[in-house]
């Protein structure tokens, strides 16, 4: 098991590029699956979660091959599916929870998908449901087999359905959406998520020749085909990792300069920062957070305290409320941070009250930070990375931090977040693997 070791309270200068988005990458890797022509993914992130998704692919005979340090090509004609029935694959797709979205595009090709319970953050429950029922409706039948411990699916062949998700779940719209494109008729989802990563994975389908209206909207009609051709696809900039740099800026009181990264592409990423008091501004074609002393939280028109909660694209992504509420321990004001979405997410605050934040666990999913104002910075201690998020938000503390710290569990971190130390360095950071 890997650890950071951080000597805080350095400023950092210079700019930084953000990687391709894990997410986006996450569902467009699973949509190669849907043709047997090439397709050429550009901007993809090197971290483990991608890595291991394109190791499974592999396994299942998806020819793969790195074109450049960030270019992979994919050729899935000679697919294995009694790989599906292997230890190998069991392991693999058990261990990342994005295996569960090869499951719609094995469906609309091959009528047959095998998953595993699938792994990743434990930070509270994750329900797969919106994927089996939106898949149930388009034909598919699941058994579970209670000794192998996995989902055994198939369908003799994908229908059209009208479908109202009870959840907009990116990952299951993504989902339903790979099966609906080569299922026979008309397929209609209503709630259907509609985050930036499911616009560019319905663009990328849509060069490869599937038929999808209300792209961007919570309402998809898709008129299934009966093949798709290959394509070319580059990744957005991670959002998330765009704003874990605004936060990290304004906690150590530095200017950065975030590249090749649109203000359009952030929903209210930006806004959410400026009512901390941190200012986020467009500069050409880069993102600059300017360095501050201190920055003021600001209140509801009323007077009251400003909250600020997750909610499904366009609101607030449930990604950065972690780094949201780090940002909020040196800032001027009280903020109620507010994660509707996963019970266990918040339950990392006990490691910055150990490092002297002023915060007030209200519950699983409330939390109320009594901003310091820089009157007494955060101090050095020895932690864990409970999950990808947390991690980075525990980071971000200790490069703020004065003495050192010393973050256990990093895998968690590079599980979605490429290179982070040396990124970190040749920014000035003192930051070590151990």
């Amino acid at each position: 098991m890997g650890s950071f070791k951080i000597i805080g309270g350095k400023e950092l200068i210079g700019s930084i590029k953000p990687q391709g988005a894990k997410n986006e990458a996450l569902q467009i890797i699973c949509a190669t699956l849907l043709t047997s022509y090439e397709v050429i993914l550009n901007n993809i992130p090197d971290i483990r979660d991608v890595n291991k998704l394109i190791e499974l692919l592999i396994g299942l005979g998806v020819r793969v091959e790195k074109i450049s340090a960030d270019s992979y090509k994919f050729k899935a004609d000679s697919i294995d599916l009694q790989y599906l029935h292997s230890d190998d694959f069991s392991s693999k797709a058990s261990s990342l929870r994005g295996s569960i979205m090869i499951l719609g595009p094995l469906l609309a090709r091959f009528g047959k998908g095998v998953i595993p319970q699938p792994g990743g953050d434990k930070i509270g429950r994750r329900r797969l449901d919106t994927h089996f029922n939106g898949l149930e409706k388009l034909g598919a039948s699941f058994n579970y087999d209670e000794v192998a411990k996995r989902f055994d699916v198939s369908a003799k062949k994908l229908k059209g359905a009208y479908m109202l998700l009870e959840e907009a779940s990116v990952t299951g719209t993504a989902n339903i959406l790979m099966a609906a494109v080569l299922a026979k008729g008309k397929t209609t989802i209503f709630n259907a998520a509609c985050e930036p990563y499911l616009v560019q994975l319905s663009k990328m389908l849509i060069r490869m020749g599937a038929k999808i209206q209300g792209v961007g909207s919570n309402l998809l009609v898709v008129e299934g085909v009966g093949s798709l051709n290959g394509t070319s696809h580059t990744m957005l900039a991670d959002m998330i990792e765009v704003g874990s740099f605004i936060g990290m800026a304004a906690m150590t009181k530095s200017t950065l300069t975030i590249k090749n990264v649109s203000m359009m592409d952030l929903g209210l990423i930006p806004n959410i920062f400026r009512n901390l008091g941190i200012n986020v501004e467009q500069d050409a074609k880069d993102i600059v957070v300017p360095a501050k002393e201190h920055y003021k939280i600001k209140t509801f028109i009323d007077g009251s305290i400003m909250t600020i909660a997750d909610a499904p694209w366009p609101g607030f992504t449930p990604d950065l409320i972690s780094i949201i509420l780090v940002v909020a321990t040196q800032a001027d004001g009280s903020v109620l941070v507010h994660q509707k979405m996963f019970e266990s997410r918040l339950f990392f605050v006990d490691k910055l009250i150990d490092m002297g934040a002023r915060i007030i666990l209200c519950d699983p999913h409330r939390a109320t930070v009594i901003g310091l104002n820089r009157s007494q910075p955060l101090r050095g201690i020895k932690m864990t990375s409970p999950d990808i998020r947390a991690g980075v938000a525990l980071l971000i503390a200790a490069l703020s931090a004065e003495g050192t710290s010393i973050i256990d569990n990093i895998e968690q971190i590079d599980r979605g977040y490429q290179f982070i130390e040396a990124r970190l360095k040749a920014l000035g950071a003192d930051i070590n693997r151990i």
